[in-house]
């Protein structure tokens, strides 16, 4: 069943492709910001502790790093956010959410940024309620949805290393709250974040770009697992591509205060 599902969600991105490719070649406008004509979604593809009972966490982190984003330059116009928990008023199911991040895609083709926490295990992302997405459904979808246009994927959960080499190529930059082998940590009742999407909200407000946003983060990690005494380390992975190393250093994030440089 649930193959079944993923492999229809997975065409019907696939379908919209082609006119994602052809937007991509839409001419650049001069802007503020470094990321006008980026399309860019953060969702929270799960809703509870590893023992089933529902937390916020998740949501939590949703909601502040949509607005860490925004505030750092992503256009709110372009920005999608969702839950995928069910417990809500007016649900959204997966496949909704793939269909709006297709939409946002099309419209805005100058780059991505997709950001997932969830829950994982050693195959797959739980992707809302009995749905996953393996490593090579990540790829399918992210290559379909973004083609070869520079991109950042975001994956906050244990065992998210696994999506790594998936991910990789030359115009993608790809960050993983783990190893392939490691759990995360911060899914717990009572949790405010998990501890990869705190550490990302709290270096957002200073780094200077996404190569520094990954270097503080993975600090910020290192930081509260070692006051924590946590074991073994989450350890989070870093892939950027040949072209992105080139790029990401022009794609300054806006200032908190809308002036200046950050870290200059």
């Amino acid at each position: 069943m649930l193959r079944a599902v993923w492999t229809g969600l997975i065409g019907l991105v696939l379908a919209v492709a082609a006119s994602c490719a052809e937007a991509q070649n839409a001419p650049d406008n001069p802007s503020a910001s470094r990321f006008d004509g980026w399309a860019a979604a953060v969702i929270a593809a799960d809703w509870r502790t590893s023992g089933g009972d529902p937390i916020q966490a998740f949501d939590n982190a949703r909601r502040d790093l949509t607005a860490g984003f925004q505030n750092a330059g992503f256009s709110p116009a372009a920005f999608y956010d969702a839950t995928l928990r069910p417990d809500v008023a007016d649900p959204v199911t997966g496949r909704a959410a793939l269909e709006a991040i297709a939409d946002i895609t099309r419209a805005n083709p100058r780059g991505c940024l997709l950001y997932f926490t969830s829950h994982g295990s050693r195959e797959a992302l739980v992707f809302g309620p009995g749905g996953q997405l393996t490593p090579a459904a990540m790829a399918t979808l992210v290559r379909s949805l973004c083609d070869a246009r520079p991109t950042v994927v975001i994956v906050s959960a244990c065992y998210s290393g696994i999506f790594v080499d998936g991910l990789a190529g030359p115009d993608r930059m790809v960050m993983t709250a783990a190893r392939r082998d490691r759990n995360s940590f911060g899914c717990g009742e009572g949790a405010t974040y998990p501890y990869f999407d705190g550490c990302v909200i709290e270096s957002l407000p200073t780094a200077r770009d996404f190569i520094a946003l990954a270097q503080a983060t993975k600090a910020c990690v290192a930081r509260r697992e070692t006051e924590e005494g946590l074991s073994p380390p989450s350890e989070p992975q870093v892939r950027i591509g040949a072209n992105m190393q080139l790029l990401l250093p022009t794609l300054r994030f806006t200032p908190p205060d809308g002036g200046g440089t950050p870290g200059s």
